[in-house]
């Protein structure tokens, strides 16, 4: 869940607009529909989960089918509602990523265009967070693009995450990294050094930012994604999803730090160490 606010704050930082109230509720909006996901995911895979995975909540009994749906249910209400409150924009797009989330669980995950139903829906949470701070969400259409790109080639490494499979997923899970930290590197304005009043220090600190956050999401996807290309087996595969997730954080920040919004940037950084710290409790595949 700490790759969740990222996405609104990128969203909110490529429509120009100022974090503010509205923001805070696309987050929580944002964090109830993404944790929907992940509980409906569980009741939709307990069959499956009863004989590859018998130690998870549902196949161990320590969680009921009934209770889980109704949690999934609960937890989307809630993110609608929390996104009413963003203003209706925000419901506009809440809607539709909500309605993706559970296609994706009941179906979708299961046929070829399940990366696309996953890249689609993160793309709609940074969507959330400019229409919820801007009320449009055509500026963000670009940073939308990218961190779907990213998503798309994280999911479709993450199918074989349990048999294993063919190098050429994860090669161009790996390529695409290669092709988005280009992408995200060249600045708005931060690369020219040319944002208002951007001057000496303060300009050289933006552009140090650019520059690193995009380092940061290479060194984090990069290698795990690698190291599945030479050895598709089923460990070094949830390694590589595992890598792919956490950089995700990193990706969001270089996205808000591109769109000229260092503060957004930072706080969305910041998410990282934490990310890494709670994954060794829990598995973030």
């Amino acid at each position: 869940m700490f790759t969740v606010p990222g996405d609104v704050l990128a969203g909110s930082a490529s429509a120009s607009g100022r974090p503010g109230p509205r923001t805070l509720w696309a987050i929580g909006s944002s964090l109830c529909l993404y944790e929907a996901g992940m509980v409906l995911n569980d009741w939709a895979d307990r069959a499956e989960d009863a004989a590859e995975r018998p130690h998870r909540p549902l196949p161990s009994g320590r969680v009921r089918p009934a209770a889980a749906l109704t949690a999934a249910c609960a937890l989307t209400a809630t993110g609608l509602a929390l996104a009413a409150r963003s203003g209706r924009p925000a419901l506009t797009v809440a809607a539709p990523l909500a309605a993706t989330v559970w296609a994706y669980d009941l179906g979708l995950k299961r046929t070829p265009a399940g990366p696309a139903a996953m890249a689609a829906a993160r793309a709609l949470d940074l969507l959330l967070g400019a229409a919820a701070t801007s009320g449009h969400v055509r500026p963000a259409l670009p940073s939308a693009a990218l961190l779907g790109m990213h998503t798309l080639a994280l999911t479709a490494v993450s199918r074989h995450e349990t048999q294993g499979g063919a190098p050429l997923t994860p090669l161009a899970a790996l390529a695409t990294t290669g092709v988005l930290t280009r992408l995200v590197s060249r600045g708005r304005t931060l690369a020219k050094g040319k944002l208002p009043g951007a001057k000496g220090k303060l300009a050289f600190f933006r552009a140090g930012v650019l520059a690193a956050l995009p380092a940061a999401y290479a060194a984090t996807a990069a290698r795990p994604y690698l190291h599945a290309t030479l050895n598709p087996s089923p460990p070094l595969t949830q390694r590589a999803v595992g890598g792919g997730i956490r950089a995700t954080i990193p990706l969001q920040a270089a996205l808000c730090a591109r769109s000229g919004a260092p503060v957004s940037a930072l706080i969305t950084a910041a998410l990282a160490p934490l990310a890494a710290r709670f994954a060794k409790r829990v598995s973030v595949t």
